[in-house]
């Protein structure tokens, strides 16, 4: 779940990443920047579920289901108008969709349940903070998958990471 002050860090740091064009508002839209971020996820998730599917490697099933995520936030950082640059570019992309996709995500999801009543919103903006913060908790566990722990443990967060990933993309094509 987001916090306050991982709310307030990433605020913070967007402004930084701007002034360093790691992270800028693009001149000319390009549908083939589009179209590649779009491809990488999916074919990053269709792998991530490949590998699940036949158990051929838990590392694999956490960074392919990671990639998915980080590049369809990509997908919808490009479609309102900003482009992440190559340098620390996950931690740009996990700043990025918590300054200007999170609240974006938080109104889909109330239009998704507008005939709900007053409590929706209290666990749709959880579920907001936590389909957010699954990313950054995949980039963490990506990292610490690939260099630090045994297959035992990986089999048992694979399947975590997948359903983290679908999840994600669900939402995120919605604000597509």
């Amino acid at each position: 779940m987001l916090n306050d002050e991982r709310v307030k860090e990433a605020e913070k740091n967007i402004r930084g990443y701007i002034e360093d064009n790691l992270l800028f508002k693009y001149e000319k839209f390009r549908d083939e920047v589009l179209e590649t971020y779009k491809r990488n996820y999916k074919e990053s998730f269709d792998i991530a579920k490949k590998l699940f599917e036949e158990d051929l490697s838990n590392l694999w099933i956490v960074v392919c289901s990671y990639y998915s995520m980080y590049y369809i936030a990509n997908v919808v950082l490009y479609k309102i108008g900003y482009k992440v640059g190559s340098k620390v570019s996950h931690k740009v992309t996990s700043d990025a969709i918590i300054v200007f996709v999170r609240n974006k995500l938080k109104k889909s999801l109330i239009e998704d349940y507008e005939k709900a009543k007053e409590e929706a919103l209290d666990i749709i903006g959880r579920k907001t903070d936590e389909i957010i913060s699954s990313f950054d908790k995949e980039m963490e566990k990506r990292s610490f998958f690939q260099y630090e722990t045994t297959e035992e443990i990986k089999k048992s967060k694979a399947k975590t990471s997948l359903e983290r990933a679908k999840r994600f993309i669900f939402e995120m094509e919605k604000l597509l």
